[in-house]
């Protein structure tokens, strides 16, 4: 599975799913960095097949109307720190890869993952 972490969570989430031996990247890592449009990100996932990690609700909009991209993971959880954003997927990784293999939109909060078929 690949995945691309949108601007708006840490990159060190990405980092930790890179340690995971997940193929992974940051928007920090792209040529325009956190300046890349959602447009773009889009394109580089429909292009690369990557599951996109945002809390952008615009990600979820063109994901209903467009299925683009075709896997969301939507981060729902409010203000939290790294930390615990880190751990929520560290306690759920094996349950949040199979989520998201078998269906096409996930929503993370801070007590649940929630699938949407």
């Amino acid at each position: 599975m690949k995945y691309l972490v949108d601007a708006q969570l840490p990159k060190s989430l990405s980092d930790f799913l890179k340690t995971l031996g997940l193929n992974s990247f940051h928007t920090l890592e792209l040529p325009k960095a956190n300046n890349t449009t959602d447009g773009e990100i889009l394109l580089i996932s429909k292009t690369e097949e990557r599951i996109v990690i945002s809390k952008d609700a615009d990600f979820l909009e063109s994901h209903l109307i467009k299925n683009v991209p075709e896997k969301l993971i939507l981060i729902k959880t409010g203000n939290i720190n790294n930390e615990e954003l880190i751990n929520i997927f560290k306690l759920n990784i094996d349950f949040i890869n199979l989520s998201i293999k078998e269906n096409n939109l996930i929503e993370i909060n801070k007590t649940e993952i929630i699938i949407h078929k």
